[in-house]
């Protein structure tokens, strides 16, 4: 099978916007995804390894839709006790474009990462998975709601001035999850 057959993503939620450059979190440590079949976390120190390689930034999962790239400089990344941080210089492309004007209104569901998981870079224990080496390869700005919980979508230049909305927002959709 080749790598991207097994290519797995999840879903995060901290996203902050100044100007054309989007600031937040791709995956964070504290919180355990419920992924159906079974739970999962990430270990501190689980994507060191993956941050000296090409990363790109993608519109949902698209490879048709690159935002930016860790070889280029458009995209940073780093590792700190919360989580995979990043920063991305957004282009002046339709997609870009698009990413910004949905950032401004509060209507992006968060962030998500593709990977593969390295051979030694997961332990089980019982349902429970948790990954402590991710072999990264994209970080995408996605539309879906995230799998890991805890983080936010929000223009920082806005972030206090909507915060009550969105905290309504974040309550409503997890409600709806719960009865789906």
């Amino acid at each position: 099978m080749s790598a991207a057959a097994n290519l797995e993503r999840r879903f995060a939620t901290d996203l902050r916007s100044s100007g054309r450059r989007l600031e937040g979190y791709a995956a964070t440590f504290a919180h355990e995804a419920n992924l159906g079949a079974f739970r999962e976390r990430i270990s501190l120190g689980a994507f060191r390894d993956a941050l000296s390689g090409d990363v790109l930034a993608l519109l949902d999962h698209d490879p048709g839709k690159v935002l930016g790239r860790t070889r280029t400089g458009t995209l940073e990344l780093r590792e700190d006790d919360k989580g995979l941080a990043f920063s991305l210089d957004v282009p002046d492309t339709a997609a870009g474009r698009d990413v910004l004007a949905l950032a401004a209104r509060g209507d992006l569901g968060g962030m998500s990462f593709g990977f593969l998981v390295p051979e030694g870079g997961e332990s089980w224990d019982g349902d429970t998975r948790t990954l402590s080496k991710i072999d990264l390869r994209e970080i995408s700005i996605v539309s879906a709601w995230p799998a890991y919980e805890g983080t936010e979508v929000v223009l920082r230049s806005r972030r206090v001035a909507h915060g009550h909305a969105r905290r309504e927002r974040a309550i409503r959709l997890a409600e709806a999850r719960q009865w789906a």
